[in-house]
């Protein structure tokens, strides 16, 4: 497998971040109100140019690739849409944004645009999500609510391919398919094994957090067909509606909080494990194959199953003083304040904090995601390669889960 890209942003998290269509220029947020645009320049980024307009931290972002519009969502309960405008005076070509009448009184978490980029989704506290169309006659953008039966914050979304259902999860533990047809602005979808009849705020699906957990991340495969989620209880949960058939995969890693599809049967989710890990499968079962992260000494960063509470992707000296001194009395805890103590808390992962993104980077010919992107909290943005999912999961022989 090839090995990844790594770039180091920024020393701050990165908690939001988008590519172009052609991946040559990222739309980055970097734990503040301004969203900064970086242009590819060799093995770096430059910042070309600044977003200004928001007055709280920008929690998400997505840039259209056919429109080339960019979308920010933000905590001061505003979206705004940017669009490039040559300026009159200067010449210079510029982002200029437009206000979306969101309607909401919480900070908004997510924004995601359609498939057909005629419309967004905007994420909020305010137990709402507002699904977002442009508006002609007044040029600017309005908003339909989806309320019920949501119950907390949503926490991710997702559309699916046909441009009209959207999956939400949410703060209270449950994953959900709705449906966001905006009658003046789609045409009418045809039936899926979602449902056939879908008017606005049409409940498609409900499904439970596993073990009660907040829903973190949702997806639909790249037919819609199958909807996964990731649950703060470390577990993924994938959906087939027509069975009706939940399989639910439990690892012992730390929780996913973010994952994508790389083909129909096979998935990536990262989270506070700080690597991201393949999942593949069918309606007749799911299982983790392997991490996409390998270390500098060639294995894998998975944590090891056998034993209850281990660690894997630790390497710290200090972690490792203190399991010995607990199990078999062969350290003393004190030995860390000695001169001769180590203060190595490096992990054995390319990612050093919390991977808060993941998302689609490149296709194959075949439509497959052949590269997925993650950015992280230690200010990283990493490249990976999917290419060889059959060999990592032949040789890695599937993660052992409880």
């Amino acid at each position: 497998m090839a090995a990844p890209e790594v770039y180091s942003i920024a020393d701050v998290p990165v908690t939001a971040y988008c590519f172009d269509s052609d991946r040559q220029n990222l739309a980055v947020s970097l734990s503040s109100n301004e969203a900064q645009i970086l242009t590819r320049s060799g093995n770096d980024w430059k910042v070309t140019d600044t977003l200004s307009e928001h007055d709280k931290l920008i929690t998400s972002i997505d840039w259209a690739p056919k429109s080339n519009l960019i979308v920010t969502a933000s905590q001061d309960r505003n979206a705004y849409v940017w669009q490039q405008n040559q300026d009159p005076e200067t010449g210079k070509v510029i982002w200029k944004p437009t206000l979306v009448a969101v309607r909401i009184n919480r900070a908004a978490t997510a924004v995601r645009w359609s498939p057909k980029e005629d419309k967004f989704a905007v994420a909020s506290g305010a137990r709402t999500v507002a699904i977002c169309n442009f508006d002609e006659e007044n040029n600017w953008w309005v908003s339909k609510h989806l309320k019920k039966p949501i119950r907390s914050t949503v926490l991710s979304i997702d559309w699916h391919p046909n441009n009209v259902l959207l999956a939400a999860g949410s703060a209270d533990m449950k994953a959900r398919v709705f449906s966001a047809y905006i009658k003046d602005v789609d045409k009418r979808p045809a039936a899926t094994v979602w449902g056939e009849k879908l008017p606005f705020n049409t409940l498609c699906g409900e499904y439970n957090s596993p073990s009660g957990g907040w829903v973190h991340s949702v997806g639909f495969s790249p037919s819609g067909n199958v909807l996964a989620f990731a649950s703060h209880d470390s577990s993924i949960s994938i959906v087939y509606p027509e069975g009706p058939t939940v399989i639910t995969v439990r690892s012992f890693s730390l929780p996913y909080v973010t994952l994508t599809w790389t083909a129909e049967d096979v998935l990536v989710a990262a989270g506070h494990d700080c690597q991201p890990v393949l999942f593949q499968g069918s309606e007749a079962g799911w299982k983790a194959v392997g991490s996409l992260d390998e270390s500098s000494t060639g294995k894998s960063a998975i944590p090891n199953p056998s034993r209850t509470g281990a660690v894997g992707r630790l390497n710290s000296s200090a972690f490792n003083t203190f399991r010995d001194a607990d199990t078999r009395g062969t350290r003393s805890v004190s030995s860390l304040n000695s001169p001769g103590g180590s203060n190595d808390t490096e992990l054995m992962t390319i990612h050093q904090n919390t991977i808060t993104s993941i998302r689609p980077y490149e296709y194959a010919s075949n439509g497959e995601v052949s590269k997925v992107s993650t950015g992280g909290v230690d200010g990283k943005l990493v490249i990976w390669s999917t290419a060889n999912v059959g060999a990592l999961g032949s040789r890695l022989g599937g993660m052992k889960l409880r």
